[in-house]
């Protein structure tokens, strides 16, 4: 069989152009970008009667929004126990309460809208392949309802196989909050609405040369110059060089993904009873799930390799870690796309110069990037505003410009990680 390289999601829905419209060299806000974050703030201020115009430099759905799991996690990177320490204990609490908001309000807008995104909030499960402590997940898992109240069941290694057809794990713990989305549907559904509620996209036009003229910016493209009151970067692991400041402080990092040939619907939900979402507490851990029709298995992590076949013989091996009944089986498609990690590993939104950066979603952008595009709208709105991560230092490194060399030594570091030491829970 050969492996299709395109993203099995545009199966379904290919990338786009924009509607053909009359350039416009004036206009309250431009959104550079139209993945979840550009979108999630053209939305809100188009509504509320400003003008808006996003500029996607590539056809419309061929960045990371249309690219990666569909799985709603909402993740945080450091653990609570992390957090508190970092920040104490209150305000690690405000990053989770926002983390539950944000899942949540994504979730209402699919409703309200009628997005047809193979919407679906079956959970997710998280595989844990050491012997933790359950006395210790179970009383993470109590104080976690306590303090937000989201039951999270905790399982030994008879009760994975309720949710997954494999001996990998020794332990595992069930969040009924997450879900899952088609990715690409989901993208798509959002342009519909932004370009409905009046919003102006160009696809294949990129901000070439952006200056700050006064109060205002212009920015050049090749179809011409636009001016704006406000302007928006909503790039995040795709920011080139024309965007030096922001380009500084992300660390991209290639995820990629492959899905399997279709295996019918009884056997995978033989391998997998409830169709949940799953996720390894593992820094360099697999994420998986079923396609949204259930005939399929998608797995997607970290690339560790520059070439491809070595690359996709890593993940199907980490397939067959967690179901080796699928040893026989072909792979159909084998992408991947890019995520970007500020260097604390916390997602940002910054003001430099005016301009707005919501960025740095670490692997979570399906939650965070709409979320903090909605934010970034609100700071012009001066309205719905307010969020934990304005406050964040977006630091970054003397001499770094956005080549993250460094990045084999980390994943090495990472690697050596999973080996020695006790599960990364990330947010139980």
């Amino acid at each position: 069989m050969e492996v299709n390289d395109k993203p099995f999601w545009w199966d379904a829905k290919a990338p786009i152009k924009s509607p053909e419209t009359s350039w416009i060299d004036h206009v309250d806000v431009v959104v550079i970008g139209c993945g979840f974050t550009g979108l999630g703030a053209a939305i809100p201020l188009a509504r509320a009667g400003h003008s808006v115009v996003i500029l996607e430099k590539n056809n419309l759905g061929e960045g990371a929004a249309a690219r990666n799991g569909g799985i709603t996690s909402g993740n945080l990177r450091p653990s609570n126990k992390d957090l508190v320490r970092r920040f104490g204990s209150e305000k690690a609490k405000q990053f989770q309460v926002e983390a539950i908001a944000a899942r949540q309000d994504l979730y209402d807008f699919i409703e309200q809208e009628k997005l047809d995104c193979d919407f679906n909030l079956v959970g997710r499960f998280l595989g844990i392949p050491d012997k933790t402590s359950l006395d210790e997940l179970k009383r993470d898992a109590d104080k976690f309802y306590e303090n937000f109240g989201i039951q999270t069941t905790v399982t030994d290694a008879k009760g994975v196989t309720d949710y997954i057809d494999s001996s990998k794990y020794k332990s595992g713990t069930f969040r009924p909050d997450i879900g899952g989305i088609h990715p690409s549907k989901l993208l798509h559904e959002m342009i519909r609405v932004a370009v409905r509620d009046k919003v102006k996209i160009f696809s294949q036009t990129a901000g070439e040369n952006i200056k700050r003229v006064g109060q205002s910016f212009k920015i050049q493209t090749h179809r011409g110059t636009i001016t704006s009151e406000h302007l928006i970067v909503a790039t995040n692991a795709y920011t080139g060089k024309e965007l030096p400041w922001l380009r500084r402080r992300l660390i991209p990092v290639v995820s990629e993904i492959i899905a399997t040939e279709e295996l019918g619907e009884n056997f995978v939900s033989h391998l997998m009873p409830k169709k949940t979402m799953f996720g390894e507490s593992l820094e360099l851990g697999h994420y998986y799930r079923p396609s949204p029709d259930g005939k399929r298995i998608l797995l997607g992590g970290r690339r560790l390799s520059s070439n491809i076949i070595e690359s996709r013989e890593r993940l199907k091996a980490g397939l067959l870690g967690i179901l080796p009944q699928l040893k026989d089986t072909k792979i159909s498609h084998h992408w991947f796309g890019n995520v970007a990690f500020p260097f604390d590993q916390l997602p940002k939104i910054a003001i430099h110069d005016g301009v707005i950066y919501p960025a740095g979603f670490c692997g979570s952008g399906t939650v965070w990037a709409r979320w903090l595009g909605q934010k970034a709208a609100g700071m012009i709105l001066a309205e719905n505003a307010e969020t934990v991560f304005s406050d964040q230092k977006f630091w970054t490194l003397p001499f770094y410009k956005g080549d993250p060399w460094f990045l084999p030594l980390a994943m090495n570091y990472y690697k050596l990680r999973d080996k020695l030491s006790s599960p990364n829970k990330h947010g139980t």
